[in-house]
């Protein structure tokens, strides 16, 4: 039976506001909206809306892996392509949704220029390790 977290979690809404996208996080291509959920959890977990900034361009595509415990992705808008160690490449539409285990090796390879994702990972502060 899990845990019983409630206790150190607290009530939070986060109303759209356009306002809100700032630029200079994990990614420089991309622009955050954070959601409200790691101060809502103590750091439990966050989410955001990451929205592309910038048309892609070979530059951004770094393997790299996330030091994480949950990543789930949800398309909003567009379309988002990855290359995952040992799962091939995968073009995510509208709609989908995927989870990366922690630590899986990954390269984005490509994003529409509408492109906006729904991004939940645990725990709220994590490494991203860029591999050589």
């Amino acid at each position: 039976m899990a845990a019983d977290t409630s206790s150190e979690q607290r009530f939070s809404v986060s109303h759209f506001n356009e306002d809100d996208f700032k630029t200079g996080g994990l990614r420089s291509y991309s622009s955050y909206r954070d959601l409200g959920v790691a101060l809502a959890t103590n750091g439990a977990a966050t989410a955001h809306v990451i929205r592309m900034t910038a048309p892609f361009s070979e530059a951004f595509s770094e393997r790299h892996r996330h030091d994480i415990q949950l990543q789930l992705v949800y398309v909003l808008k567009g379309w988002f392509k990855t290359d995952f160690e040992g799962e091939g490449i995968h073009t995510m539409k509208e709609g989908s949704c995927w989870v990366q285990p922690p630590n899986i090796k990954h390269t984005v390879i490509g994003w529409s220029d509408d492109c906006e994702l729904l991004e939940i990972i645990l725990p709220a502060e994590h490494e991203t390790i860029v591999e050589e």
